[in-house]
């Protein structure tokens, strides 16, 4: 009887092709068939492949908190796309080592990694899907305040977590005051697996023409973090703008007509948008064009005044996925709307209500999954590879001078034999 063939034995190239055309999500579960496709979908490089392949049509989830102690996933596909089912909930398991519960903040969200806080001292950048995480202490910033139970983010003035292509790197940035009001700029790099001080890009930062403060949750977009200035007292340079790459600040202009209306600075398909709360109602802008400040366009005008724009089903025009709730937060629910500002689905679940609003960060960011590693893995996983390639030169080297040692003494002993000597230097 012959044997029935599997997909192991096709060739590896082929088996990969096939694992980038499957969503992320599937294959983290995929790596518990056999130890190929572990070691096949668990390589960093295709990984990369993966997130780039999948990066521009992502599966859109919403990384929700319940009270700051429960956090969940909202998967969004049968709301954007037609379909008769709910958008589906899951419960996340926290990557913290005490199983109570206790509160935490979500500070941030990248290419697949998101960015806690819960112990004093301490944050963590998990991937939820791997499940690899990473602790960082903060313990000298606390130290160099002087400030008593000083702890991020409730201390902080600006904080984000962002990409750095060129370095292939991510960065949490945190700026805050000691106790003598003087402001610091810090940075931590996943890749160097160390802080970094930028107290003199701070300093640079051009004073505002009207005095104002800055949301303090940044996000970001196209290799920078953002911050929207509050209260809205002027449209010039209302977006502080921190470039990555560059490690300098810039500034954004918003719309004149906006100013001194509740507002807030969203990421919509891939462009910087702002919503905008006014005679019951949400107006949604965005700005088409990056650091274009004439590109701002008002795109959309929901009929409800408390919700967030959380992602768009097929580009600008098409529907429009919000989270709405009520005045005290209590009733929550995701809704999609079109073009015309028309109620086409709502969805709600227990999960996603009981909200109490505190200063402990957001209570969602929008996720994207991914396979993708730290960067400190894909140096410690190269530093192995050449120690091991390292050892098998090594070794070649050695064996090939124990052979040539051996022919070097058979030549001696018989030129010995007729009576000719020879040297070898």
């Amino acid at each position: 009887m012959e044997k029935q063939k599997s997909m192991d034995d096709l060739p590896v190239e082929l088996i990969q092709k096939i694992f980038l055309m499957v969503p992320a999500k599937q294959l983290g579960r995929l790596r518990c068939v056999s130890k190929l496709w572990q070691s096949l979908i668990s390589d960093p490089h295709f990984a990369h492949s993966h997130f780039n392949l999948h990066s521009s049509t992502p599966s859109p989830s919403c990384l929700f908190v319940k009270a700051y102690t429960e956090a969940y996933f909202v998967h969004l596909d049968p709301l954007i796309n037609v379909s008769s089912e709910s958008a589906s909930v899951t419960e996340i398991s926290l990557p913290f080592k005490k199983k109570k519960a206790s509160d935490f903040s979500l500070m941030g969200c990248c290419r697949g990694f998101v960015l806690l806080n819960q112990q004093r001292h301490f944050l963590v950048v998990w991937n939820p899907l791997t499940g690899s995480s990473k602790r960082i202490s903060y313990s000298h910033i606390a130290s160099r305040s002087k400030i008593p139970g000083f702890m991020f983010p409730t201390d902080a003035i600006l904080y984000g977590f962002g990409y750095d292509d060129s370095q292939d790197d991510y960065l949490v940035v945190l700026a805050w005051l000691d106790n003598s009001t003087q402001q610091h700029l810090d940075c931590f790099s996943l890749r160097a697996n160390s802080w970094i001080s930028l107290d003199s890009a701070l300093s640079a930062l051009p004073k505002p023409s009207v005095p104002c403060y800055w949301e303090s949750c940044g996000l970001f977009l196209n290799g920078a973090i953002h911050w929207l200035s509050f209260p809205l007292r002027s449209y010039i340079d209302a977006i502080l703008v921190f470039d990555l790459k560059e490690r300098s600040f810039s500034k954004i202009s918003i719309p004149e007509q906006i100013v001194r209306c509740s507002t807030n600075l969203i990421v919509l398909g891939e462009c910087l948008a702002l919503v905008i709360r006014e005679n019951h109602k949400s107006y949604i802008w965005v700005m088409k064009e990056y650091k274009v400040q004439s590109s701002w366009t008002l795109m959309y005008e929901i009929p409800y005044c408390n919700s967030e724009a959380l992602c768009l089903s097929n580009g600008f025009g098409s529907d429009i996925i919000l989270l709405e709730y009520d005045d005290k937060h209590i009733q929550m629910r995701f809704a999609k709307y079109n073009a015309s500002g028309e109620l086409l689905q709502h969805f709600s679940h227990p999960s996603i209500c009981c909200y109490s609003r505190n200063c402990l960060g957001k209570f969602y960011f929008m996720y994207t999954e991914s396979l993708l590693p730290f960067p400190s893995d894909l140096r410690d996983k190269d530093k192995k590879k050449k120690k091991k390639t390292g050892h098998r030169v090594r070794k070649n080297v050695s064996n090939n001078l124990r052979l040539l040692k051996i022919r070097i003494t058979r030549g001696s002993n018989e030129e010995n034999e007729s009576g000719t000597s020879i040297h070898v230097r």
